[in-house]
């Protein structure tokens, strides 16, 4: 009996060490993330339009304040900092479009696959929202948007692809200098736009990927033709059935 209890605590002493030696891996891992650059870092401070509602949203009010009463609810990508997508959302907000910027839990999507469910309802006056996301936080919002179709207007992945076959509007806008992305895997959006020079990371402002590959436009230019990608496919999708 005696050896049996030692036996035991041996076993259960072994899987609590085994436990704490992974997730503590697991939080040396998530230290390590891509970082906001200071022109994003800055806009937090400088802008009036971009307000942090809470620890896990920042909002970015559509400037000119525009009647359209279109909102999109931004993914960011694995393990960078979210304030890495204000320029491009900023962009955005400039067209008329009203932008929700979600922090997600160790900078993963993957843990937090429903934070669109928190935004609708905190932002009454708008009318159709979009979900949008970039490589993983791309592939966690097409996960989301194949089961919250009635919900959305359209889908929109930069450096992703679709992981389902959602009834929903969706683009896909990508790098032609993206190593990472399989493009085989983007048949199933409908509309797909393919940046000439462009590459994986600079979608974002949190400086170079790595593995990814070299590209040969600026990071404005790309951030650029992707906003210009993204109001071309809200026009086309924002009508009434």
């Amino acid at each position: 009996m005696k050896r049996k209890r030692k036996g035991l605590r041996i076993a259960v002493l072994s899987v609590a060490c085994l436990l704490t030696a992974v997730l503590g891996g697991f939080y040396v891992y998530t230290l390590d993330y891509y970082h906001a650059d200071a022109d994003a870092l800055g806009l937090l401070s400088s802008d009036p339009l971009i307000t942090q509602e809470d620890g896990n949203i920042t909002l970015i009010r559509a400037a000119p304040i525009s009647d359209m009463h279109v909102g999109l609810i931004f993914y960011p990508g694995g393990k960078v900092e979210a304030s890495a997508y204000l320029p491009l959302l900023k962009q955005l907000s400039q067209k008329g479009i009203t932008c929700v910027l979600l922090k997600m839990p160790f900078n993963l999507a993957v843990f937090d696959v429903n934070a669109a469910d928190r935004v609708y309802t905190r932002f009454p006056e708008i009318q159709s929202w979009y979900l949008a996301g970039h490589s993983l936080g791309g592939a966690m919002a097409s996960s989301y948007a194949g089961a919250h179709t009635d919900q959305l207007k359209g889908l929109i992945l930069l450096g992703a692809y679709p992981l389902n076959d959602a009834a929903v509007a969706t683009l896909a806008v990508y790098g032609s200098e993206d190593q990472g992305l399989d493009r085989a895997k983007l048949e199933s959006a409908e509309e797909k736009v393919e940046i000439s020079g462009g590459n994986h990371a600079y979608f974002g402002n949190y400086g170079e990927q790595k593995g990814d590959g070299t590209a040969t436009i600026t990071r404005e230019a790309q951030q650029a033709q992707a906003v210009d990608a993204i109001i071309t496919f809200i026009q086309t999708t924002n009508v009434e059935p």
